[in-house]
C-alpha cells in the first residue's frame, strides 16, 4: 500500500485523501496495512474512520452505482432512486461513490446527477480531505 500511495500521490501531483478498499473488502492485514501506510481515512459501507486510531469521523451509508453488468446497472439505478427519497430526510451524512466505468453509462450518469442533485438540496457537499481536517467534536 506504501508504494500505491507514493504512486497515486506522484500521478495527482498531491496527497490522497484516504484509501478505500475494493468493494470494501477489508481483511485484517489489509486494515493494518492502511494503518501502517499512514492514511488518514479509510471508509466501507456505513462509516469514514481513521485507520491509525479506529475512530469514526462521519457515519452515513454510501449510494454507489455499478456498471458491470445489466442486472448490476438496474440495481444502482433502482437503489438510487429509493435513495433520493428516503435517505436525505434521516440522516445527516450522505456519500455517493462513483467508479469511473459508471461514467461511460448514460443511465448511470443520469442517476447519478439526479441523486446527487436531490441531495444537495438538504445536504452540504464535502470532500474526504474536509472531513479528516475537521475538529474531532464535530465530525464524530
Amino acid at each position: 500500500m506504501t508504494r500505491g500511495r507514493a504512486l497515486v500521490e506522484q500521478a495527482i501531483g498531491r496527497p490522497v485523501a484516504g484509501f478505500i478498499a475494493p468493494a470494501w473488502l477489508y481483511s485484517d492485514g489489509a486494515l493494518e496495512a492502511a494503518r501502517d501506510a499512514g492514511f488518514a481515512l479509510a471508509e466501507d459501507h456505513m462509516k469514514v474512520w481513521e485507520p491509525a486510531t479506529g475512530a469514526v469521523v462521519a457515519r452515513g451509508p454510501v449510494v454507489t452505482w455499478a456498471s458491470r453488468s445489466r442486472p448490476r446497472i438496474a440495481s444502482s439505478i433502482a437503489f438510487a432512486a429509493l435513495a433520493r427519497t428516503a435517505l436525505p430526510h434521516v440522516l445527516p451524512t450522505l456519500r455517493l461513490a462513483v467508479h469511473p466505468g459508471d461514467c461511460g453509462v448514460p443511465a448511470l450518469l443520469a442517476s447519478i446527477d439526479s441523486t446527487l442533485r436531490r441531495f444537495l438540496r438538504t445536504h452540504r457537499a464535502s470532500r474526504y480531505d474536509s472531513v479528516a481536517a475537521a475538529p474531532k467534536a464535530l465530525a464524530a
